[in-house]
């Protein structure tokens, strides 16, 4: 399988597999990792997700350049909108979505990341948005999420010279949450899940669909939502878990439950 999913208790694994191609995505790779999230989405006992690259190279190295080289404009937008599908599937997951970075995240795979809603990264990654070289601009969405991560003036520096920017850079900018040990990568990354994992699951997908009206450009309408939000959580089995755990100082233990539908997708 060019993508695989593992189990780890309450947290799920996504892995894209083609190292010999650097784990680039072309079109049936992007529809497996479309149809990966999907299936994750409907699972309630999935609290958070990773996904990573396999091997030690790349996390993905792009979008597949010997299936763009020859694409004309009617199927460069159906590539356009698969990949659009893909980081747009990962934002409104329920679930958050941390990105194991362990190598290359060049062009579609630096696009991939910026979905995620946290990024961590191994001391060898890569990023960059050099599609201005291969003669197109970039087509999943970097265009618009590496401004909202670590502003204009280097998203612009990024995309319009498409160089390529190290860990190290990549956290001084913000545009990753840390930088581990390319060995230690994913057990940082699944430990992080796992505090995620063990707080409440409607809470957490509320707050992961609040801040994203944060960047939707329209605060008012952010904060009216939340006020809302914030509201309907008292009562919910949950809230009286968490509240109750904290007086009684013990741990919460929070109950895997189906997310009401206005808190989900219109695909699901």
């Amino acid at each position: 399988m060019s993508v695989d999913i593992e189990r780890r208790g309450a947290i799920a694994i996504i892995t894209i597999n083609q190292p010999d191609k650097l784990n680039a995505m072309n079109s049936e790779r992007l529809r497996a990792l479309h149809g990966a999230l999907r299936q994750l989405d409907m699972v309630r006992s999935v609290r958070c997700i990773v996904v990573t690259g396999a091997g030690d190279r790349a996390f993905v190295a792009g979008a597949d350049i010997s299936e763009m080289a020859t694409l004309a404009p009617d199927e460069g937008l159906a590539f356009a909108r698969i990949g659009h599908a893909v980081t747009a599937k990962i934002e409104q997951l329920a679930q958050p979505v941390i990105a194991a970075v362990n190598g290359f995240a060049l062009g579609g795979g630096c696009e991939l990341a910026l979905a995620c809603d946290i990024r961590l990264a191994s001391d060898t990654a890569v990023f960059a948005q050099p599609e201005v070289g291969l003669g197109v601009p970039p087509g999943w969405g970097g265009t618009q999420r590496l401004a909202r991560v670590v502003g204009p003036g280097l998203a612009s520096e990024m995309i319009l010279t498409g160089r390529r920017v190290d860990a190290a850079e990549a956290l001084r900018v913000g545009l990753v949450n840390a930088v581990h040990a390319g060995a230690e990568l994913m057990e940082h990354a699944v430990t992080m899940a796992e505090r995620i994992a063990a707080n409440s699951p409607r809470a957490v997908s509320a707050s992961k669909q609040l801040m994203g009206l944060a960047l939707a450009g329209n605060p008012s309408n952010g904060l009216a939502t939340e006020a809302r939000r914030f509201a309907d959580a008292f009562g919910s089995a949950d809230q009286r878990e968490g509240m109750a755990a904290f007086l009684e100082k013990r741990t919460a233990t929070f109950q895997d439950e189906q997310v009401p539908e206005q808190e989900g997708n219109s695909d699901r």
